[in-house]
């Protein structure tokens, strides 16, 4: 009939993914915030705020950045997914946040650590600089997804293009720059810690997944012959 809206396959099921990944992000944004304002103790702490200002404008640039069938993909464990990046996938999350964040309120609360506001502003620019290339990095990789696996069923192939052409994790690098940046953010030196034990299951996940991309994904041995560099350029 004329006017009357068809629906094409799988929009339903797209629609489901896109609203459990709303939800996901909605609660997520919800645990980073108990965890600082109640670790604090307080509501009225400026840099806790700034934080998830910056957290959520990340989500809002992502959103814009990132095809539909990404957000799928990233509402969801793949069943392919390897069984090793359950547990170092979640460590990873939960030092950095909430864990990290945990221990900044406390730290807010007992007064255990003091830094200049000038360090703090210094560390919101690099907490900015972390989000733009994961999303820089989203936007150039439609098979980022949550979890380590081969998406056959996507059509996996090996990106080059954006950040990837610096180093072969650029998302895996921005969440480095987050776990030290947020702590001298939030002004806690103690949040280093949780911070530097999620960059270690992130190392030790890099690795991991990069020989598992060498191993499965065709071509990925030839990308990684010309982008020398798994995480730091120069470095590693």
């Amino acid at each position: 009939m004329p006017g009357k809206a068809v629906s094409r396959p799988g929009d339903s099921e797209a629609k489901k993914a896109i609203v459990r990944r709303l939800i996901q992000i909605g609660s997520m944004l919800a645990i980073f915030a108990a965890s600082l304002f109640l670790s604090a103790g307080r509501l009225d702490w400026g840099m806790a705020w700034a934080y998830l200002g910056v957290y959520v404008g990340a989500i809002v640039a992502t959103g814009l950045a990132i095809e539909r069938d990404l957000v799928a993909e990233r509402s969801r464990i793949g069943k392919s997914t390897k069984d090793w990046d359950r547990l170092l996938g979640s460590l990873s999350i939960l030092f950095v946040t909430p864990g990290a964040l945990i221990v900044a309120g406390l730290d807010e609360r007992f007064d255990w650590s003091r830094l200049p506001l000038a360090v703090q502003i210094v560390a919101v620019s690099f907490v900015i600089l972390g989000s733009v290339l994961q999303v820089w990095a989203m936007a150039s990789n439609k098979f980022f997804s949550s979890t380590v696996r081969i998406q056959k069923e996507r059509g996996h192939a090996v990106v080059s293009g954006g950040p990837y052409g610096l180093v072969r994790h650029p998302g895996y690098l921005a969440w480095c720059i987050s776990a030290f940046a947020v702590p001298l953010m939030l002004g806690s030196l103690w949040a280093l810690i949780p911070g530097l034990l999620g960059v270690c299951a992130l190392v030790i996940r890099t690795s991991l997944e990069d020989r598992t991309l060498r191993e499965e994904l065709p071509g990925y041995q030839d990308y990684a012959r010309r982008v020398r560099y798994r995480l730091l350029p120069g470095l590693w």
